[in-house]
């Protein structure tokens, strides 16, 4: 019944190609050589009988047939990868990863493992915490954490929270001296930056986390936002700013309990809130398994109970601006 099939290597050398329209990134994926990938893109165009892949300049382009048959083939490779992890994994093993930023992983999502194996002794969760983007259709991971991502089209997407940013610091740099008042007040203490050129989807999402950005949106024209201290890791950045080194832009889901527990302070009233913020992720497959659903029920109602709360004197007045929300 499947002898009229091209071969399996041919159909997912060219899938990977169609995705990347890159021999090289294809061939990365598949740990293989760019002219190994060529190759099997070839034979499935003899198979097929019509060229799938053509050249646009130094750009690769594909042809309608190719088009045609890209949408079903990446369904087809999402679904028999779902099928390999289900072979692999035992019935009787309840295991679920999670890929998650690192920052996220250890200033909010770990801290609170605890009441979900408490409620799921059952369930083993591994946290993968990593800077890239992991393709859930194609890795070990189950669910996703991200920030500032859209979810492809056959992911089941949940919005945990979105984001606020404005300055924290130590309350013993925020009172003085120089105490700390007015935004232009930020000339006088070291910022701490965050360096987001290493990390995935700081493409997307660092406007706001740029000092220079922040201040400029604001109006305060008078401080050096390049100085200071710099890290590539967000959660040194803060443990920096509770030490008292400087003031760090924070995400304001992310730093609640640091402030709630007067760790950091809002030495002024000025935030950007952002119509960007901290989604869970999965796949339409794995959303069917019991310990996938239980843990993103569990983490939609932790985020839902973590939220800034808005009842009178617990908020602050919005920024001051043009009215735009951060939109990136």
């Amino acid at each position: 019944m499947t002898d009229w099939l091209p071969s399996l290597n041919a159909l997912r050398a060219f899938e990977a190609l169609a995705r990347h329209l890159s021999y090289q990134a294809a061939a990365a994926e598949l740990s293989v050589t760019p002219a190994a990938v060529k190759q099997l893109v070839t034979k499935l165009e003899a198979a097929v009988g019509a060229p799938l892949v053509r050249r646009e300049g130094r750009a690769l382009a594909l042809t309608a047939r190719g088009r045609a048959g890209q949408e079903d083939l990446v369904a087809a490779m999402a679904h028999m990868a779902a099928a390999v992890r289900k072979m692999r994994r035992p019935r009787e093993d309840r295991r679920l990863i999670a890929t998650v930023e690192s920052s996220f992983a250890t200033m909010w999502l770990v801290p609170k493992l605890a009441a979900f194996r408490a409620a799921h002794p059952s369930v083993s969760v591994l946290i993968d915490s990593s800077t890239e983007i992991v393709d859930l259709a194609r890795s070990e991971a189950d669910i996703a954490i991200r920030y500032g991502v859209p979810a492809e089209r056959e992911l089941v997407a949940k919005r945990l929270f979105d984001d606020r940013v404005f300055p924290v610091c130590s309350p013993t740099l925020a009172a003085g001296p120089p105490p700390l008042r007015h935004l232009d007040d930020l000339k006088a203490v070291p910022l701490i930056h965050f360096d987001l050129s290493q990390v995935a989807w700081a493409t997307a999402t660092q406007k706001w986390f740029l000092w220079k950005n922040w201040l400029a949106h604001l109006g305060a024209k008078q401080v050096a936002s390049d100085d200071g201290l710099y890290f590539n890791d967000y959660g040194q950045a803060v443990q920096a700013a509770i030490a008292g080194q400087g003031v760090v832009l924070a995400s304001g889901p992310i730093l609640r309990e640091e402030i709630a527990a007067g760790l950091l302070v809002r030495p002024f009233a000025e935030e950007i809130a952002l119509d960007i913020g901290y989604d869970v992720m999965t796949t339409r497959q794995a959303a069917e398994r019991p310990e996938v659903a239980a843990f993103i029920a569990w983490i939609l109602e932790t985020a839902a109970e973590n939220r800034p709360s808005h009842r009178a004197g617990d908020d602050v007045p919005p920024p001051r601006g043009d009215g735009d929300r951060g939109s990136l």
